[in-house]
């Protein structure tokens, strides 16, 4: 699927954009570790062409640190994503073409508390949040004293690798896996010092600031999924004052409800939500 270049100003990211041909929103597309923005062109139930046949142009680009993008390898700090982030969406605010349009943000995994951190903190210019199996709730099974080195560790050795997400939870399709594993743009190895640590950090300082939180959301997040946390997501839904948010516990999905047995289901009600609000 063709897709043109997309620069963001100020930041040193490969940005993409797949354009609708007669478009009636747009959606900035945000991927998790390790991962990069192309993978949803054929991977995730093909999410990037089932939205742009819908009518929204999909924006998106590759985190520091991975994929095309520049800087070391899935070393980052999330606190600089979310600039980013907001870099991003400041440069869909002022797109000329854009007026009118609503656009959505729509944040995977560490991509997704990325978007639900760059939205808290402004909402301008969003129609609605989709977060999809969101890290927002960190490290709730690390020992006290492990969270707390984590800074000093992110500090003096940032690239040292800290945890092993495996692929087994990413989901029960074995085809789906073996893909994963077969890509090699894919950063394989173990989540880094720095990238481990500011998750955690900017998760925690997070909480505080959703009950003032009233954008359009939904979030999708599997029952069984071991990579990130559920009961995160059903905390977030519970403390969020928006009046339209729609929380999608799917029992028994794994990590990447997309690529998982229900993607179908899911892609389905994703769909439905951004039609019914642009």
């Amino acid at each position: 699927m063709d897709h043109q270049q997309w620069s963001v100003p100020g930041a040193p990211v490969s940005g993409y954009v797949w354009k609708a041909g007669n478009p009636r929103g747009a959606v900035l597309l945000s991927h998790g570790v390790g991962e990069y923005a192309t993978r949803y062109v054929e991977r995730y139930h093909a999410l990037i062409p089932t939205l742009t046949e819908a009518g929204f142009t999909v924006y998106a680009y590759d985190q520091r640190g991975h994929g095309r993008s520049e800087g070391r390898r899935a070393v980052v700090d999330l606190n600089v994503l979310v600039e980013d982030h907001l870099k991003a969406r400041q440069a869909l605010r002022e797109r000329p073409g854009g007026d009118g349009l609503p656009l959505f943000a729509f944040g995977h995994s560490m991509g997704g508390l990325v978007t639900a951190a760059s939205a808290s903190r402004d909402p301008r210019g969003l129609s609605g949040v989709i977060l999809s199996s969101p890290a927002l709730l960190v490290g709730q099974e690390e020992p006290a004293l492990v969270k707390a080195l984590a800074p000093l560790l992110a500090k003096v050795a940032p690239a040292a690798p800290v945890s092993d997400l495996g692929t087994g939870g990413l989901s029960r399709l074995t085809d789906e896996v073996a893909a994963y594993e077969a890509d090699e743009l894919i950063y394989h190895g173990k989540v880094r010092a720095l990238t481990a640590a500011s998750m955690l950090g900017l998760s925690g300082r997070l909480w505080a600031e959703y009950a003032t939180w009233t954008l359009p959301t939904l979030i999708i997040h599997g029952a069984a999924d071991k990579i990130t946390d559920p009961s995160g997501s059903q905390r977030f839904f519970d403390m969020i004052a928006s009046p339209d948010k729609t929380l999608i516990l799917q029992e028994g999905g794994y990590h990447e409800l997309l690529n998982d047995e229900p993607r179908e289901e899911i892609r389905a009600a994703l769909l439905a939500w951004l039609l019914e609000r642009s």
